[in-house]
Parts: structure tokens; C-alpha cells; sequence
């Protein structure tokens, strides 16, 4: 933990970053200008500051090219207080490398299933990805998760000095008023996210239900969905108040996502007065226990949760959902980090 102090230098690496779409990037720059409202000093080096290369599979992520050199110069440069390796690509392996190197301390944060994702693209089994990602996090300090039920999963893989960190939302953007009108047939189910392989979004759009589906966000998997349901609507992506009504306009909000870590997406559904459909899985699982009031449904039969989140409490989902707040999910990530050791003198 960081010693007391009115003020800190805090260094993110993340290899997620703007203009990527996705939780993770949400997260990071949420929480970065949350520590800055706190009187800390944030920086983050993201690919932005890179040469890059599109990923294999997804060329809306970036991966950055050779960044050993320059990665290390903008460390020393900054000096930080604390160090965090928010992801396990190639900024997170530079900045791990260089911190063992040097007997520096950091923190990391387990935000994706890479695991997962790799098998849903390229057929790879997943137990050696986990055991090159239990040696990756490892090496730091402490390994921060977004809930309950991954922090148990992740020390049955062997994960160690696992801490808890979970998530928020921004209350005055996602809110049950205004609502999109929407003019199709009601119910209407909503799916909000990127669409790709591994969200598993077919699970949805298969089912038999009442109504109308509708699909917001982009992503490499759009254009073959498009062509395979022709009676789904498919928005693209949408972003702040557009987003917010396409949310409150729903009646069920259906996550069909098997391997996500949280879902900030289910929270956000919830701020705007719309219950929640899912699998009994990590994420909805944690997010939507102990709720006051009925906010949705989890069942292994994803049409009989969805049906059932139809008689949701859109008050009680508003309720629930503030419960989480961005101030407490960056205080808790303080909370977390760790002094840096050794001196940052240039190489």
C-alpha cells in the first residue's frame, strides 16, 4: 500500500487504450480522472504513443511494435510513485520485464479472459495460456480483480496475492429518462457491447422471444451477423446520451457473454431502469446479488432468464446500480498499489 500523502504519481501501462471501445479502456481512464479529481498525478502510456500493428483477428486493437526503448524512457522520465501493469500484451510485457529488471514493485490487473478469447478464435487449449498468465501477474505485488466469484476461479488456477477491486458507473449519463422510443414491436431485447467471437452474442440472437432484438456496437463479427439475422436490428455503435436512451429504451437487456470479467455493460443497462439477462456466470453472477428488488435473471437457459427479467423492477434496477460509484472503485485501485523500490535513473 502507498504510504500517506496528499499527492502520488501514478503510472498506468496499458496496452488498451483510446480509441479502443471496450470495459477495460472505460475503466482506466474512469479511474484516471477520478485519482486526478483526488489531487494525484496520472499518467498512461497506452499504444497511442507507438508505432502498432492491427491484431490478428481484431485490427481494431493495436498492438504496439518494439516499444522496449521508448516504453523505458517515458517511465524514468515520469519517476512514479506506484507502477500498474493494467494488460498482458506487449507495453505489460516491456514494463514487467523492465520492472523485474530493475527490482521494482508493481501491481496488476486481470481484466480479460485471453484464455477464452484465444480458444474461441484459434481453437488453443487454455491451460497453458492460464499458466503463462499466472506467471506474468506473478511477478507483482498484487493482482486486482473485479469480483467475487474470478477471484475464487483465479486461485483455483494458482493465482496468488489476488485483490479485490470492482467496478462503477457514471449515474448523471446512464439514467431511465429520456427513453428511445424504438418503433418496433415491444418487448424489446438489447444487447450493448463489442461484436465479437467471444461474446458469444448468437447465444442471443437465437433465441425464440417475443418482440423485437436489438444489437448496439460494432466490431469484427458485425457484418457476418448482419448477413445470418436479417430480422435483427443493428444500430452500430453508440456513444453517451444516444447510448444511455438505447439503454432505457429496452425492456430486458440481454448479456449473453460467457467469458467477460465484470460487464461494466450490466451496470450501466441497470442505471437506466433496465433488468438483466444472462448465464449464471462471472459478472452478472456477482453484479446482479443482493440486489432489493427484482433486477434481472440468471438461468443456464438463457430464454427462460430473459423471459423472466421481463418482470424486473426498473426502480429497483436504478437502485441497485447506485450502489457502485466510480470514487469508490478508484479509491479502492489506490488502495491497492504499492510503492515503487530502487531508483528510476536512465539505463
Amino acid at each position: 500500500m502507498l504510504p500517506p500523502a496528499p499527492s502520488h504519481r501514478i503510472l498506468i501501462v496499458t496496452d488498451a487504450w483510446a480509441p479502443q471501445v471496450n470495459g477495460v479502456v472505460r475503466t482506466l481512464t474512469t479511474v484516471a480522472e477520478e485519482l486526478r479529481a483526488m489531487g494525484h498525478v496520472v499518467e498512461v502510456i497506452g499504444p497511442d504513443r507507438f508505432r502498432t500493428i492491427p491484431c490478428p483477428t481484431y485490427p481494431d486493437i493495436a498492438l504496439s511494435l518494439l516499444p522496449r526503448r521508448r516504453l523505458i524512457r517515458l517511465i524514468e522520465a515520469f519517476r512514479p510513485d506506484a507502477l500498474h501493469i493494467a494488460t498482458e500484451g506487449p507495453l505489460g510485457l516491456a514494463a514487467r520485464s523492465w520492472a523485474k529488471r530493475r527490482g521494482i514493485r508493481f501491481t496488476t490487473a486481470f481484466h480479460t479472459r485471453f484464455a477464452e478469447y484465444i480458444q474461441a478464435r484459434i481453437g488453443l487449449p487454455v491451460a497453458p495460456i492460464y499458466a503463462w498468465m499466472r506467471r506474468f501477474h506473478g511477478a507483482g505485488a498484487g493482482t486486482m480483480v473485479a469480483t467475487p466469484s474470478l477471484q475464487r476461479e483465479l486461485a483455483t488456477r494458482g493465482f496468488r496475492n489476488i485483490r479485490p477491486w470492482s467496478r462503477g458507473v457514471d449515474l448523471d449519463l446512464f439514467k431511465p429518462e429520456p427513453r428511445e422510443a424504438w418503433d418496433l414491436p415491444r418487448p424489446i431485447f438489447l444487447y450493448v457491447g463489442r461484436v465479437a467471437v467471444e461474446k458469444n452474442i448468437g447465444a442471443f440472437l437465437d433465441l425464440d422471444l417475443p418482440g423485437s432484438k436489438v444489437v448496439v456496437g460494432g466490431g469484427p463479427q458485425l457484418a457476418s451477423l448482419q448477413r445470418e439475422y436479417p430480422g435483427v436490428t443493428f444500430t452500430g455503435p453508440r456513444f453517451g446520451a444516444a447510448l444511455a436512451r438505447a439503454y432505457a429504451g429496452a425492456d430486458v437487456f440481454v448479456f449473453p457473454s460467457l467469458t467477460d470479467t465484470f460487464g461494466l455493460v450490466i451496470l450501466e443497462a441497470l442505471a437506466c431502469g433496465t433488468p438483466v439477462a444472462a448465464f449464471p456466470v462471472t459478472g452478472p453472477k456477482d453484479v446482479l446479488a443482493d440486489a432489493a428488488g427484482v433486477v434481472g435473471a440468471v438461468d443456464a437457459d438463457l430464454r427462460v432468464a430473459a423471459l423472466a427479467a421481463l418482470n424486473g423492477d426498473r426502480a429497483a434496477c436504478r437502485a441497485h446500480a447506485e450502489r457502485y460509484s466510480w470514487r469508490a472503485c478508484a479509491e479502492i485501485f489506490l488502495s491497492h498499489l504499492v510503492p515503487v523500490n530502487g531508483i528510476l535513473a536512465a539505463e
